[in-house]
């Protein structure tokens, strides 16, 4: 059994250090930028397939590191499985159908409620209250994406199912987030996250299946869905649960409010999308949101 060296001699309530800085800058530039990679991505592939091919490729990228062989305890198992549902199974299907009926602006804000569902998850049944800051911080950081998605938001797509699709999944990462904390400071990011992953693309299997008797091939959407699972997916997973064990999962869902913020940005360099000035004041906001979440707690 391992257990993560870094986080054994502070409390996750302590001041954002360096590493925290970087585990938590490096999240939100890789999971903003998956975006652009599911854009790229979707000229070939369905939307199941790339759900399915990001999470199975991220499984992979852990599985083959020598930590990830680490024996987990029985009790920690059924936590695990627990995990592989609520932060894969059901919110990596429920985005994509929902972008069915719904924009990715409307969505990018949805998903912005995390910091308030794992709040409320973590006061509610794992003792862990946000103060002081971090309360501030919440208000601050979803006021910064309403700033950046109105801005951005196309016509139309605003059927209630896809907003319930969205609210659900965001729901599911909210307890995802508290769930995942104790665990990687039990064992270390790489066994949980590989682990979960590896559950995770079971649960996606019969969506991947689906999407990929109606996708064709190309070299560069694949190299995109690549990135995404191994970068993307794998990578990026294991240092999110670093930073949970870290900071814990309140203040960790902060990435939530940083990462609409690159995909803005990604979008109006890539692809050349519009970029309304009422966005610039969402981006400050969100920086004083992460500001804020990095401060010690009371």
């Amino acid at each position: 059994m391992t257990t993560v060296a870094a986080t054994a001699d502070r409390s996750d309530r302590d001041r954002f250090g360096p590493t925290d800085w970087v585990l938590f800058t490096s999240i939100g530039l890789i999971w903003g930028a998956s975006f652009l990679f599911i854009k790229l991505g979707l000229e070939a592939f369905h939307p199941g397939l790339i759900t399915w091919a990001r999470v199975g490729l991220g499984a992979v990228a852990l599985g083959v590191l020598p930590q990830a062989r680490c024996r987990v305890a029985p009790e920690d198992r059924r936590r695990l499985l627990i995990l592989s549902i609520v932060w894969v199974g059901i919110p990596f299907t429920l985005f994509p159908l929902a972008e069915e009926h719904i924009n990715s602006a409307v969505t990018g804000l949805l998903n912005g409620a995390t910091p308030f569902f794992t709040g409320l998850i973590g006061a509610l049944f794992f003792s862990r209250v946000p103060r002081g800051p971090q309360r501030l911080g919440i208000v601050v950081g979803f006021g910064g994406i309403m700033l950046v998605s109105v801005g951005s938001s196309a016509e139309g797509g605003s059927a209630i199912v896809g907003v319930v699709m969205v609210l659900v999944a965001t729901l599911c990462y909210g307890a995802a987030t508290n769930l995942a904390g104790p665990i990687q400071r039990k064992y270390g990011s790489v066994p949980v996250m590989a682990r979960m992953l590896a559950l995770g693309t079971a649960w996606t299997t019969p969506f991947g299946i689906y999407g990929a008797a109606r996708s064709g091939f190309e070299v560069g959407p694949a190299i995109a869905v690549a990135v995404l699972g191994v970068v993307g997916t794998g990578l990026a997973f294991a240092f999110m649960a670093s930073l949970l064990g870290r900071v814990g999962g309140p203040r960790a869902s902060f990435i939530t409010y940083l990462i609409p913020v690159v995909s803005l940005v990604l979008g109006a360099v890539f692809l050349s999308e519009r970029v309304a000035p009422v966005a610039l004041a969402g981006v400050a906001l969100v920086l004083a949101a992460a500001v804020l979440a990095s401060l010690q707690e009371r």
